[in-house]
């Protein structure tokens, strides 16, 4: 299967194509973590969902599904923290899927540089850090040491969508 154009110089190259057992690493990580990575979403308005520049993947900002639906609500006030911190893991891995579907195999990430962790907060909520600890626990206990990333925690008053939190990331790329 030929890789597919998915705009502005990025391809996509389905990951099935990758059969060499050496290239399977992350994806062996995912299953012994039990995780199954969805289907990539698609941009909901003016944007690409990932741009490739200098060596760094742009992810945009990702919203937590949960079994196909959207997690909403604001922590703090109609969410706890426990369901922000899964919020958080559901963007990551929806970060996942938008890495594999830019660069055809998680292999090739050879760091998560950066998440930007934006979470649907009451005036009062200021546990920021420990809702987006949902997502970079995952992020360390799937690509290890390069899964250690700088991070940024803010809270927002409301999201796209009603979600309760949005993520989204800069990962090195490795060429080989």
């Amino acid at each position: 299967m030929d890789p597919r154009p998915v705009g502005r110089g990025l391809t996509r190259v389905p990951h099935q194509v990758l059969t060499d057992p050496m290239m399977d690493r992350i994806s062996a990580r995912l299953a012994e973590l039990g995780i199954e990575l969805p289907e990539p979403a698609a941009p909901v308005a003016a944007y690409v969902p990932a741009v490739e520049a200098r060596g760094l993947l742009h992810i945009s900002g990702q919203l937590p599904f949960d079994e196909g639906q959207l997690m909403t609500g604001r922590l703090g006030e109609d969410r706890a923290l426990e369901y922000g911190q899964r919020a958080a893991r559901r963007c990551a891995i929806m970060l996942l899927a938008q890495m594999r579907a830019a660069l055809g195999s998680l292999d090739r990430v050879g760091r998560v540089v950066k998440l930007g962790v934006f979470v649907s907060s009451a005036a009062g909520f200021t546990d920021q850090p420990k809702v987006a600890n949902g997502a970079s626990e995952l992020m360390e206990q799937v690509f290890g040491e390069a899964g250690r990333h700088a991070r940024s925690a803010v809270g927002v008053p409301v999201l796209p969508l009603g979600a309760a939190v949005e993520i989204d990331a800069v990962v090195a790329v490795e060429t080989n």
